[in-house]
């Protein structure tokens, strides 16, 4: 009768450990480089008022973010872009369904060193300069050096964003690319750092790794416009001409665990983190 019993309760116990798993109590969230430090803020919070549960937050650009919850080896995707037509198109090959949610705003910032005499630029002359059409700062008002181009790498979502709006101008026709000497860097970390150190470079970043150890540039849309500056203010009301939305995207619309943690992103309390780390609210 003893065996039987104890038969019976590994039965039970087998079937209860294949059929009834324990609820997941962890997210994996990957992708942009622009929002690892937002994503990282918003984590830790969430984590001291759930204990219980956990959130690993690690960047590596949009694209590889996107790539992770396309192949499901992520919960949610950060991304400083919209998602592309091809993305979506493969997503739905492997029964991926991504749900975009807008989470922050976000101001690319310009920057140059400190001891650069340049504190201004328009579109067009950006353009000009990361197209290698302007290669020395003399040419738009700086010292007689030759300009060192500074950008993210083709995965990032800024260096996508970047090359839309600022290198082809929002031109859909355009075929412009960046200047085949530009050093396209891992992180939005190592351009600050570069560009800290070096009197002639130039570079982009979102606005929430501007520092004292570098210069962001006021940009103009066109030499009749005024330049401002990559504040919140100016992203809030529009004046500032390079800023986008930020993004999260999950595998459909949220549920259980991701539902609650986007809910925080979204929250009152998430969006003063949003703030705190010099991006822009959306609520």
């Amino acid at each position: 009768m003893y065996r039987v019993i104890l038969s019976l309760f590994a039965f039970v116990f087998c079937c209860t450990s294949v059929f009834a798993a324990p609820a997941k109590n962890s997210i994996q969230v990957k992708g942009s480089d622009t929002m690892v430090n937002l994503g990282q803020a918003w984590a830790e919070k969430y984590m001291e008022k759930n204990s219980t549960e956990f959130v690993a937050v690690t960047g590596g650009g949009s694209g590889t973010g996107l790539s992770s919850l396309i192949s499901n080896s992520c919960d949610i995707a950060m991304s400083s872009r919209n998602i592309k037509d091809k993305e979506i198109a493969l997503a739905k090959q492997k029964g991926v369904n991504p749900f975009e949610i807008k989470v922050a705003l976000d101001g690319l910032a310009v920057v140059v060193n400190p001891t650069n005499p340049v504190s201004k630029l328009t579109i067009d002359q950006l353009a000009r300069i990361f197209t290698g059409k302007v290669t020395n700062w003399k040419e738009v008002g700086g010292a007689d050096a030759k300009i060192v181009i500074l950008s993210r790498e083709v995965n990032s979502g800024t260096h996508v964003y970047f090359k839309e709006h600022v290198v082809r101008k929002l031109d859909p026709n355009s075929k412009e690319e960046f200047a085949a000497d530009a050093l396209m860097l891992s992180s939005s970390q190592a351009i600050a750092d570069e560009v800290a150190q070096n009197p002639s470079a130039i570079g982009y970043y979102g606005m929430g790794y501007i520092s004292p150890k570098q210069k962001a540039l006021h940009v103009a849309k066109n030499e009749l416009s005024e330049y401002e500056a990559p504040t919140i203010e100016n992203v809030v009301n529009g004046k500032y001409p390079i800023s986008r939305p930020l993004f999260l995207y999950s595998n459909g619309e949220p549920k259980d665990l991701v539902k609650k943690f986007v809910d925080f992103t979204l929250s009152k309390e998430g969006q003063e983190i949003v703030l705190k780390t010099d991006f822009v609210p959306v609520k």
